[in-house]
């Protein structure tokens, strides 16, 4: 029985990931480094470190270390999401839902600790969360399954018990892996995308996600 609900959050929670290109083509531009918009898929589900490491090894650059260019995006995309970002539909309604109906509740995303919590708390839902965690805390980060089965066992739950929230083809992908429940919620332009049919099922919005979903999975 399904009593532990865990939420991606770039592009499930908030609407980040058309940010996250903005500010990975600026920092990549200052630097020399030769991203477009089309190599994006090259890393897409990975965390910052990884993909400013892959950027180093494919596209060597001279000057600041991939690390210091991982932390100039993250600066940037924290301060344009805080200006410009928004929270997805429906978010808030899954949140009081579940916290009414005494689920437990966690946040696991490739995303660094400190861009999560500075996001979290300026959008005002970290309280709804009784466990947070970010790639950074595992080896590895999606599709491996590391930061879901890490999330659920500060829980204090089996993957058995787990139903894993995603809007990427890599999260779920990592859902999966960890042997958890996945509802897919991917992005408009990728709703038809067939490798989502991995999922247990597939919404159009959080705002349709509800108690009897979770109880037929």
């Amino acid at each position: 029985m399904i009593n532990t609900v865990i939420f991606d959050m770039d592009g499930l929670l908030f609407d980040t990931e058309p940010l996250w290109g903005i500010s990975m083509l600026q920092v990549a531009q200052k630097h020399g480094i030769p991203i477009t918009k089309e190599r994006f898929k090259d890393t897409r589900g990975f965390h910052i470190y990884e993909v400013t490491e892959f950027w180093s090894v494919k596209y060597p650059w001279e000057g600041k270390s991939s690390q210091e260019v991982a932390e100039e995006i993250l600066d940037d995309i924290i301060a344009l999401t805080i200006k410009q970002g928004a929270m997805m539909p429906g978010v808030e309604k899954a949140l009081v839902m579940l916290k009414d109906n005494g689920f437990k509740t966690g946040l696991a995303s490739s995303s660094p600790i400190r861009m999560i919590n500075a996001l979290v708390e300026h959008f005002g839902i970290k309280n709804y969360f009784d466990c947070i965690s970010s790639a950074d805390e595992v080896e590895l980060g999606k599709p491996h399954p590391a930061v879901f089965l890490h999330c659920a066992k500060q829980l204090g739950s089996t993957a058995f018990q787990s139903l894993v929230l995603e809007d990427s083809i890599n999260g779920v992908v990592a859902g999966k892996a960890a042997r958890m429940k996945v509802v897919a919620i991917p992005e408009a332009a990728h709703y038809e995308d067939q490798r989502f049919s991995l999922a247990d099922a597939k919404l159009q919005s959080l705002e349709q996600f509800d108690m009897e979903l979770i109880q037929s999975l």
